[in-house]
């Protein structure tokens, strides 16, 4: 109550604010190392696949049951990924959203979309290809502009960059070593298929990292300036 009489909210508590927040940092790392973890499960099965292919070059051969398991064990790391992918996106995108709120609180003005669009962003066919990338260069670029410290030691953008070129490739080559794979009509396609889906899980190993190094970095910025 102020000394007028009238009754005002209560300010929230600077330690409860920056709970919520760690809380939530911790809950996106540990939703990307459970990503990457899938990525290197699936890395273990294209190994074992073309282990256990037998003969040299332009004569290899494969027993029926090695390629049925293969395929089983496949299915079961899609299967994985899909729930570690989904789980994921939740978390991530709703730390996005804050991020995206935070920082539109502390630079008002400076950015051309609502906070909203931290989450409708990722929904929108084909731009979600560019419009999230564009929003996390604006919150890093208001995230270095406000901490001196940052923009002089590594105020680079590599981490956006890195993050964002490597998930997007990763997603598309992932997207067509599956089609390769699916319609491999033979032994040679199908290993090739293999070898491009793990590069695709390598690389979709490096955007998990690389979007941990990012959360983390943008989220220490905009609590300094808090």
């Amino acid at each position: 109550m102020s000394a007028s009489g009238v009754l005002r909210p209560r300010p929230p508590f600077p330690g409860r604010a920056a709970g919520r927040r760690d809380a939530l940092l911790t809950g996106v790392c540990a939703a990307l190392a459970a990503v990457a973890a899938g990525d290197a499960f699936s890395v273990y099965v294209g190994i074992r696949a073309r282990a256990g292919v037998n003969g040299g070059e332009g004569f290899a051969f494969a027993s029926q049951d090695h390629l049925n398991e293969t395929d089983r064990l496949f299915h079961v790391s899609d299967q994985i990924h899909a729930i570690a992918l989904l789980a994921c996106a939740a978390v991530f995108i709703t730390w996005f959203h804050r991020a995206r709120r935070t920082a539109g609180a502390q630079a008002p003005g400076r950015f051309d979309k609502g906070p909203g669009w931290g989450i409708g962003a990722w929904f929108i066919p084909f731009a979600c290809l560019w419009l999230p990338y564009r929003m996390a260069v604006d919150m890093w670029s208001e995230g270095l502009r406000q901490s001196p410290a940052d923009a002089a030691g590594s105020g680079s953008f590599w981490p956006v960059n890195l993050w964002w070129g490597s998930f997007v490739g990763s997603s598309l080559l992932q997207q067509y070593a599956t089609l390769n794979y699916r319609s491999a009509a033979d032994l040679d396609a199908l290993l090739d298929a293999v070898t491009l889906g793990m590069t695709a899980d390598a690389l979709h190993i490096a955007a998990a990292a690389a979007a941990a190094h990012f959360a983390v970095r943008l989220t220490g910025m905009q609590a300094r300036h808090a």
